[in-house]
């Protein structure tokens, strides 16, 4: 139950084992780039957040989506907008949005329409230059990181085993 509650949010599944300060430490860092990352790949004019966003259209596999989805909750509003998308429906907003398709795309007509008012790939980068990429990349890294943190919540806290500790007389241990 943990690892999922970690995978949901970060460090929320350390809170719900009673590990506080771990879950803060996670809450902050983990979000705090993968925050970052959504700053660094938007802007006011093209939409906050571009950076993140899932495609599967062919000749446009957004791979990058796959290491952003390890940071759970914050990460699914491009699944959703993607799936809109996918349907022929407009996205609610540009936040997380997939780009228009290019015209050397094949797409359907109803996915076109859908994303027309969405800037194209070429613009994003033409636009928010090397910004885009490495927003791209602090989300990955928040998303991995996260990873690494359900692991711990998986694990559980590790307690030290408490034995009957061994006398030395002086000798050289042996082995």
């Amino acid at each position: 139950m943990a690892a999922l509650l970690a995978w949901l949010i970060p460090g929320l599944g350390h809170f719900y084992q009673g590990r506080t300060a771990k879950a803060i430490l996670f809450f902050v860092c983990i979000m705090g780039t993968f925050a970052y990352g959504l700053y660094l790949g938007g802007s006011q004019e093209l939409g906050w957040g571009r950076a993140v966003y899932a495609s599967w259209r062919p000749g446009h596999r957004r791979l990058p989506y796959l290491c952003q989805i390890g940071i759970g909750l914050p990460a699914m509003p491009a699944l959703v907008q993607a799936v809109r998308a996918g349907k022929g429906l407009k996205p609610w907003s540009r936040f997380m949005a997939p780009p228009c398709p290019d015209s050397t795309e094949q797409v359907s007509d109803a996915v076109r329409r859908a994303l027309a008012d969405q800037p194209t790939l070429d613009l994003l980068n033409q636009k928010l230059h090397r910004f885009f990429e490495f927003g791209t990349v602090y989300t990955m890294v928040a998303g991995l990181l996260n990873i690494l943190a359900i692991y711990d919540a998986w694990g559980g806290p590790v307690f030290a085993a408490k034995g009957k500790e061994e006398e030395n007389d002086g000798r050289a241990p042996v082995g």
